[in-house]
């Protein structure tokens, strides 16, 4: 077990953070290859409720850090023999051969083509298949509004989305995760939840994270929460469906930062916790190698849906691995290069520093997405004091 280290800086940073009223609430974990050394929250659980103060084993959604745990369920069947990053998606979900590119509008009408080649299951790993998100990316946001398409978080039929590049072109963050989560259940012949389970949460004692709570865990869950009229925090409620037509590997997870944790230091140690290994150490290397060759990580994508997200805003030289981002350069009186890291769109945030040798995590539930002065500025702040303190 890991001596903790001094967080009275960290701690500030948080309770900071929801005095100021820029999250709602905030609970955040550290830890190193051996155990935690930092663990902490402020805020209620829910804004205006008595609920509890969130902590450690408050249950969040983890939206899009769902995405490494389902590129993890894929690397393990690929290191079984069992799928092949090289080939074609439509290889093991053929309905996929059926979509096309989206290339402009006459009028209201969508300008479809077929694709330049056929997208591989590795480009679902590293975004680089053409599939977009429409709050970032006004072609696809529009495109969703005049044929009434729902988005990804409103039904299967999201799945018929087209393509905004031909695969392979560009990076561009998207469903891609979403469809590697069919692509994985084709292979298993079993529904995602129990891949996961099997592969992943049960090995690591990840109780705690699933992709739907029994009671007991939603009576200890945050609720999503947006600015009211007032521009103080108000809870939105539930928003994601509790009959959920698919098991979404792109945003699907339910977790709390002590069980997400144990996923992030399985990593961090190459694969391996407590004895038990998810990944050989030559996986997880290339998960945290550059997958996307020449291509770039965007220095900046706007937003197409403020009321979702901010613009994201990282500037130059990042890549992409097997589900990670990755920074090029070390961050000053932060990680260092070769960090992979992701986050949710409710603003949680992960990262795993491999050469300091120290994994983080920080969770609210709220909307916007990474309001600059707000979540942004704090996952920043949090990292800052977490360094500091090390």
């Amino acid at each position: 077990m890991s001596p903790a280290i001094d967080g009275s800086g960290i701690d500030r940073v948080l309770r900071e953070a929801v005095e100021s009223g820029a999250v709602p609430h905030v609970a955040a974990i550290a830890a190193d290859r051996d155990g935690i050394i930092y663990e902490g929250g402020a805020g209620p659980r829910i804004v205006g409720e008595a609920t509890e103060e969130v902590s450690t084993s408050t249950q969040f959604r983890i939206m899009s850090m769902t995405k490494m745990v389902a590129t993890t369920a894929a690397l393990q069947q690929v290191e079984r023999g069992e799928l092949e990053l090289e080939a074609p998606v439509d290889t093991y979900c053929p309905e996929f051969a059926e979509i096309q590119v989206l290339e402009g509008f006459d009028g209201d009408t969508p300008k479809l083509r077929p694709a330049g080649s056929r997208a591989t299951v590795k480009q679902l790993i590293t975004h680089t298949s053409g599939l977009g998100y429409w709050f970032w990316n006004e072609a696809l946001d529009r495109y969703q509004k005049v044929t009434g398409l729902p988005n990804v978080l409103g039904g299967a039929e999201a799945f018929k989305a087209p393509l905004v590049a031909d695969p392979g072109t560009q990076y561009v963050y998207g469903i891609n995760t979403d469809w590697l989560g069919k692509v994985v259940e084709a292979v298993a012949g079993q529904g995602l939840d129990v891949v996961i389970k099997e592969g992943i949460t049960g090995p690591l004692g990840m109780d705690d994270t699933m992709f739907l709570l029994d009671d007991g865990r939603r009576e200890n869950c945050v609720t999503v929460h947006v600015r009211g009229e007032d521009g103080n925090w108000t809870s939105a409620g539930e928003l994601l469906p509790q009959q959920p037509d698919w098991y979404a590997g792109g945003h699907g997870l339910y977790s709390t930062p002590r069980d997400y944790i144990r996923f992030e230091r399985a990593l961090l140690r190459g694969g391996e916790l407590d004895g038990t290994r998810i990944l050989t150490e030559q996986t997880v290397d290339a998960a945290f190698t550059n997958q996307i060759g020449d291509l770039d990580f965007p220095a900046e994508i706007p937003t197409a849906d403020p009321p979702i997200t901010d613009a994201l805003r990282v500037g130059p030289g990042w890549k992409w691995g097997l589900g990670l981002l990755l920074n090029t350069r070390d961050v000053p009186g932060g990680r260092r290069a070769g960090t992979g890291a992701w986050a949710g769109l409710f603003n949680t945030h992960f990262f795993v520093d491999r050469a300091s040798g120290v994994c983080a995590s920080i969770y609210t539930n709220s909307l916007p997405f990474i309001t600059e002065n707000e979540a942004w500025k704090l996952y920043g702040d949090f990292e800052s004091a977490l360094y500091a303190a090390l």
